[in-house]
């Protein structure tokens, strides 16, 4: 089951990140209007986010808790992305309501919880 989870959320990771390069205007509501060059911040998340795919399924099982870690804690600083667009309330990805926008939120930690527990990071 935990390999499941790591394809899984590896194909995720690829679409989203993939999404970042498609259609980057719809990722700027993200990312906070204080910090600066904003697209390339869309694309580098973008090439993390395929990076960090590719290192869920090709990692060697002894290295696999790092990348779990790596995913947790950039699932988590993106976090301050979805945070932005539900006190924003600003539509990307078809999240056009606020129940929708800060239902997001709560998916998060799901995802953070995934990542450790598929790696085995947390016993690490």
């Amino acid at each position: 089951m935990k390999a499941v989870t790591r394809w899984a959320l590896a194909l995720a990771l690829v679409f989203t990140g993939l999404a970042h390069f498609v259609v980057l205007e719809r990722f700027l509501p993200l990312v906070p209007s204080w910090i600066p060059l904003r697209e390339a911040v869309v694309v580098v998340t973008g090439v993390m986010e395929v990076a960090l795919a590719g290192a869920l399924v090709l990692a060697p099982e002894e290295r696999r808790h790092q990348v779990g870690w790596a995913l947790a804690t950039f699932l988590a600083v993106v976090f301050v992305g979805n945070l932005t667009q539900a006190f924003s309330g600003a539509d990307a990805f078809g999240l056009d309501t606020d129940a929708e926008r800060w239902g997001r939120l709560a998916f998060q930690p799901l995802l953070i919880a995934l990542a450790l527990w598929s790696t085995d990071a947390w016993s690490r």
